[in-house]
């Protein structure tokens, strides 16, 4: 098995443990591969009555998938290795949404985009203080991904809309009241959690889950994007980005107002399109499994987008932060190909 990632089992209690620190967990495709042949062979173990999944290194459980690999394939003509690589983690994703046994997840740090796709799906999900939570597409020219449309469908759309178009890394109380976490848990009670998880693999697994949350579980922080959301709810209904953008940049620029319009406004456009008409379309779709198809079609779009090679070199290359968007206006996006996509 890959060095960066370390599948154990205690007991019967199975563990996956992310461990590439220095890119703060990045999901390889070797690790995807892995964590899908240990789930599978977990499946039908008798022994195995729970799976953990955890973080290794100081800086975060996970900051995403392997976007950096996935843009030098494309810039190298490698565009059908790409669409692999997302297929593989959404095949991932839907495994682990859809899990037989119980799967619980312990998070620190950074949970952004594809570690969301890890620790969002998971059936019991406790988040350390200090865990930031963020699905930042917009910001590399791609779309909000990994199924997170299926969770956040439960919430009302403004607050989603605030969170995925802005990417704006949110702490627990927000995603609690998004329903991406399930308990708060204070970072001097981690190894305590972590102990009471292996334990509940012995006995009765669901109620001691819950009652480990029940009693573990801490107040969080305030969930502030969601109060902003909530006062901005009637911009978010917009018809399109524009309108979004206009309908916020309007109001009185109180100090949380002014922070999500700057975020909104440094997205990339066509990203900005296809995150809103795709989480407006998974609203619409039966499950999880439609979800992340419609997840595959549009990440087959976006990266080969010219916003996709920009947005990631900006980001994570030469990390200037001043992305050149094409288009840079909303309202120049060609929806046509997005139409296309959303239609299957």
């Amino acid at each position: 098995m890959t060095l960066q990632l370390e599948i154990s089992t205690e007991g019967h209690l199975g563990v996956i443990a992310l461990n590439r620190p220095e890119a703060i967990n990045a999901l390889s495709a070797d690790m995807i591969a892995g964590i899908v042949e240990a789930l599978t062979e977990w499946r039908d173990d008798a022994g195995i009555r729970l799976v953990l999944f955890e973080g290794r290194g100081p800086r975060g459980f996970c900051a995403g998938g392997d976007v950096r690999a996935a843009r030098q394939a494309v810039l190298e003509g490698r565009t059908a290795e790409a669409d692999a690589y997302f297929a593989a983690e959404y095949a991932m994703n839907l495994i682990i949404a859809t899990y037989p046994k119980p799967i619980a997840a312990i998070a620190h740090g950074a949970v952004m985009g594809g570690g969301l796709g890890i620790f969002g799906h998971c059936r019991y999900r406790f988040g350390i203080t200090g865990a930031r939570f963020a699905m930042p597409e917009a910001a590399i020219g791609f779309v909000s991904d990994v199924g997170i449309n299926a969770l956040l469908k439960q919430v009302p759309e403004a607050r989603a809309l605030a969170f995925l178009m802005s990417g704006t890394p949110v702490g627990l109380g927000d995603a609690l009241v998004l329903g991406l976490c399930d308990a708060a848990i204070d970072a001097r009670r981690r190894d305590a959690v972590r102990a009471g998880i292996a334990a509940a693999a012995n006995g009765d697994v669901e109620t001691a889950l819950v009652q480990l949350m029940q009693l573990e579980g801490v107040e969080p922080d305030v969930a502030s994007l969601c109060q902003t959301a909530d006062m901005l709810a009637a911009l978010f209904a917009g018809a399109d980005v524009g309108e979004i953008l206009d309908g916020v940049g309007a109001q009185p620029q109180q100090p949380e107002t002014a922070t999500l319009l700057a975020a909104l406004q440094a997205g990339s456009p066509s990203s900005l399109e296809a995150i809103l008409a795709s989480h407006r379309a998974a609203r619409r779709l039966p499950d999880i499994a439609d979800v992340l198809a419609l997840d595959g079609r549009l990440a087959s779009l976006m990266i080969r987008q010219p916003d996709f090679v920009e947005g990631v070199r900006s980001v994570l290359v030469d990390k200037d932060r001043r992305p050149v968007w094409n288009p840079a206006d909303p309202a120049a996006v060609d929806r046509a190909p997005l139409a296309v996509a959303l239609g299957g």
